[in-house]
Formats: C-alpha cells, sequence, structure tokens
C-alpha cells in the first residue's frame, strides 16, 4: 500500500528551519493525517505521495509550498489601548483578532514601541523554507467518518 488521496497515514517528523534549528518534532507520538485532504503543508503532502510504511526521507519544502510567504497587509501597527486588559505585553505574544467579517485569526506581536504595538497574523512560519525529516510509520484506509469530517478520529486522532 502507498500513501495517496483517502489513505491515513501516520509519520514521524522533525521539522527544522533553514539555519538548522528544530522547531517542531513528533519525538515518539507520530502525527496521522488523512492524505489529499490538506491536513498538511502543500509540498510535505507532494513529497509524501506514493511513499510506503518504513520510508525515510529528508526534503526541503519551499515557503511559497509551506505556510506560503509573508504577506504585508497582515502586518499592521495598533494602540496599546487595542489590548485592554493585559498588563504585561511582550514581542512574541499571541492573541486571537477578529476581522472586518468577525472571522478569528491569531496574530503575534512582532515590535512594541511606546504606545504603537506591531502585530503579525502571518503564520508564525509563513516566508521561511521547511526542512523535513520523515519516516512513515502506518498507512491505512480511512475510515467513511474520517473522509466525511476531513481529519482522523480515535487512537492518535483527534475527536470533534
Amino acid at each position: 500500500m502507498t500513501i495517496q488521496k483517502d489513505k491515513v497515514a501516520s509519520i514521524e517528523y522533525t521539522l527544522k528551519g533553514s539555519d538548522g534549528e528544530v522547531i517542531d518534532a513528533s519525538s515518539g507520538n507520530p502525527l496521522p493525517y488523512i492524505h489529499g485532504h490538506m491536513n498538511l503543508v502543500p509540498g510535505l503532502e507532494k513529497e509524501l505521495e506514493g511513499k510506503s510504511v518504513g520510508d525515510k526521507f529528508s526534503t526541503l519544502v519551499p515557503a511559497a509550498e509551506g505556510y506560503g510567504e509573508v504577506n504585508e497587509e497582515f502586518i499592521q501597527v495598533v494602540p496599546v489601548a487595542m489590548f485592554q486588559g493585559v498588563d504585561e505585553l511582550a514581542v512574541g505574544m499571541q492573541f486571537q483578532a477578529s476581522g472586518p467579517e468577525g472571522q478569528a485569526h491569531s496574530v503575534h506581536i512582532t515590535k512594541i514601541d511606546g504606545d504603537d504595538i506591531t502585530v503579525d497574523g502571518n503564520h508564525p512560519l509563513a516566508g521561511k523554507d521547511l526542512a523535513f525529516d520523515i519516516e512513515v510509520v502506518d498507512l491505512r484506509d480511512a475510515t467513511p467518518e474520517e473522509l466525511d469530517h476531513g481529519h482522523v478520529h480515535g487512537e492518535g486522532g483527534h475527536s470533534h
């Protein structure tokens, strides 16, 4: 069996930035996902296509096929008054913000200049190439319920 659309693959992974620093890793808790359902960044999913249990490989996913390029429109300077109720602000803090249509999205503080707070709504890994070390540890057919919901259920998955 190979990884293809509607298969549940479980992978061990280590994600490193271009400087070699480990950003994230499965560390013995394999990540299950449904292939072809946008559960992973597109460049990694493309690299996993056709792989089998036991396959190990390294790949570099360019930013455009990872979390996308940095969108300057998502970077804004807002007044400190926007953060009422927060005692102390610091670079790196994350908040949920509401967009013009009321949709929630995550922003993080990138700069504090007096009462001017710069927030960035881009994914923290936007604009970065992603180096993955991957091992495929399990592969099975997705259940009809998983396909309907678009994510893995049960052992090692998310139940919603």
